[in-house]
């Protein structure tokens, strides 16, 4: 099994690094890279205008990466009134590492499905929420908090740039490579992986490749666009994607 990883760094750098110290063949192949967002600046202030009980989601790791500085800046600490919630397991203990507060995340499935399920935000009359993300996303969460009654906000802490490659190099060389499994954590990181490459290597190589996702809704965009050989890992983090790949 060759493999390659399209998660940016650091997490795709550390996934390769473990796969390899295990005796596997892995490249880092990072679809996107990170900046601070526009609207970064803002974090203090928008904390700030909440009240006791209201709401923070923070929805990837990417977040704390760069809301952390903000607030040391800034000489705050994340206010203990607040009800915190994380996408999943790896951005709940960020942001528990970096507030010292309680968060509560979804178990089962890392995506905003299953967060919508936790009982305490099925009544949000009244409350405000903030959430905290990139650029641009999907919009279930703050839509469906919103009909439950919250007041949401949105606040933009990094952004999504996609890294220009150019397809048939990189075509020739992971064929050439061998690469025989993708790992891909992301729909919009799939679909750049789609068009990336010219017809003849997504026709004779990349659909024909096993897909590894972190989502159902990821399984299903990957079939749309013609893969068939795709596994749904157990969550998005590397423990997961680890396991998925030791037993595909």
């Amino acid at each position: 099994m060759n493999i390659l990883v399209t998660r940016p760094s650091p997490s795709g750098d550390e996934l390769v690094t473990r796969l390899c110290a295990l005796g596997y063949t892995a490249w880092g192949f990072p679809l996107i890279e990170f900046s601070p967002g526009h609207e970064l600046a803002q974090l203090p202030q928008q904390l700030a205008a909440l009240s006791p009980g209201d709401l923070v989601f923070v929805l990837s790791q990417h977040v704390m990466h760069y809301a952390q500085p903000c607030m040391q800046r800034a000489g705050l600490t994340w206010p203990a009134s607040l009800d915190y919630y994380a996408i999943g397991r790896s951005t709940a203990l960020a942001l528990h590492r970096a507030s010292g507060q309680n968060v509560v995340w979804p178990p089962e499935r890392e995506t905003s499905e299953t967060l919508l399920q936790l009982p305490t935000l099925r009544r949000l009359k009244g409350k405000k929420a903030l959430i905290l993300r990139g650029n641009g996303g999907r919009e279930l969460l703050g839509a469906t908090l919103a009909q439950r009654g919250a007041d949401v906000r949105f606040l933009e802490c990094y952004q999504r740039c996609e890294k220009f490659y150019h397809g048939p190099s990189e075509g020739k060389r992971w064929r050439d490579r061998g690469i025989d499994t993708l790992v891909v954590t992301s729909g919009e990181m799939l679909q750049q992986l789609h068009r990336l490459f010219p017809a003849i290597d997504r026709e004779e190589w990349l659909l024909g490749c096993r897909l590894l996702v972190v989502s159902e809704r990821l399984a299903t965009l990957a079939q749309e666009l013609g893969w068939s050989d795709i596994k749904v890992a157990d969550g998005a983090d590397n423990d997961a994607l680890m396991r998925a790949l030791q037993t595909t």
